[in-house]
């Protein structure tokens, strides 16, 4: 296969934007991964990158850009895999400029140019405002989902069926997220980050309203269900679960990309704790561990959400955390009450 060079950077303001090369026999075709935050792959005509391959799937995988051009792989379930420098993933693969990906008989180059991970100055006085505004103290929710044993689930089962249910889950979870106005802030190993932005830039409230609580906890519980409902379309080794945790709290959110299509980041103590909180599920045996702001700002919960309180020890952290836990049957029979 004859390796496509990266182009020369010029000297000029405009940088290289990140993009694929697809070999084929056909020949090869650059793609540019622009103006959206996920491109699909697959020998079906509806994919954004459709393959001229018998080896590929209709869809086969997934790029998927979070925050400022990290990008992963996601394979969503393809019979043959896919394949990072050679390593089949099963998991999202964070992806590097120059790694070389194979879904079938199609080898991918991907590239992105670190010159492009940074927003440049705007010249006009509006986008000027909007770049000096890339960095904010917000009042938000951070949710983190994970898949319980997934180590284990490697260890009993064929590395085929992993990849497509893994894959389902993934691709599953983004669309969820993205329905509760939502983005994946975060893949960290067989996890995802989701976090809601509350009240306007400049408001100093910490008010939050109901319908937007309410779309934390209901992109929660349908990542729960939807989970529950693939031990339905899958023979599992045992159970398929998931444990959630999740934070209320200020946190530094960062503007990535353009204005057109702002993507966005947090970091600080509300997104490390929420981390905690759902780590703690294993040891309370429980489903779903909520920070005490996140309690305090759910509708009508001291009345309607019947978690446990508990003090928990998190790792990290020098005293112990005041926090609510349930079932997420529980946490179902709340949003059930409050929307209806």
């Amino acid at each position: 296969m004859e390796t496509c060079s990266k182009p020369a950077e010029s000297s000029n303001s405009v940088k290289p934007k990140p993009f694929i090369i697809v070999h084929s026999q056909r020949g090869d075709r650059q793609v540019e991964l622009t103006n959206d935050t996920s491109w699909t792959v697959g020998r079906g005509k509806g994919n954004d990158v459709p393959l001229v391959d018998r080896c590929a799937s209709r869809e086969h995988a997934m790029f998927q850009m979070v925050g400022a051009n990290n990008f992963y792989l996601i394979d969503l379930g393809s019979s043959n895999g896919s394949f990072v420098n050679g390593r089949r993933v099963s998991i999202p693969c964070s992806l590097s400029d120059g790694d070389l990906i194979t879904l079938g008989e199609t080898n991918i180059e991907f590239f992105c140019p670190e010159a492009n991970t940074k927003p440049e100055p705007a010249e006009d006085s509006d986008a000027m405002t909007d770049t000096m505004a890339l960095h904010r103290r917000r009042l938000i929710t951070v949710a983190v989902v994970d898949i319980c044993n997934f180590t284990q689930l490697t260890q009993q089962m064929d590395e085929q069926l992993l990849s497509e249910v893994i894959g389902t889950w993934f691709k599953q979870a983004g669309d969820i997220i993205k329905r509760h106005d939502s983005w994946v802030d975060k893949y960290i190993g067989d996890a995802v980050m989701a976090v809601w932005i509350h009240g306007s830039t400049n408001s100093k409230s910490e008010h939050i309203e109901t319908q937007e609580m309410l779309k934390a906890f209901k992109a929660v519980y349908d990542l729960a269900e939807m989970s529950r409902a693939l031990n339905q379309q899958f023979s599992l080794p045992f159970e398929l679960k998931v444990s959630a945790g999740m934070n209320t709290g200020y946190a530094m959110i960062g503007q990535m990309g353009s204005n057109d299509r702002p993507e966005y980041t947090a970091l600080g103590d509300t997104v490390n704790a929420s981390f905690r909180l759902e780590s703690a599920t294993r040891e309370l045996e429980l489903d779903l561990a909520i920070g005490q702001a996140t309690y305090n700002h759910a509708p009508y919960a001291a009345v309607l959400l019947p978690f446990a309180q508990k003090l928990v020890r998190l790792k990290g952290y020098d005293l112990p955390m005041l926090t609510y836990a349930g079932k997420f049957e529980q946490l179902g029979q709340f949003i059930s009450k409050i929307a209806g």
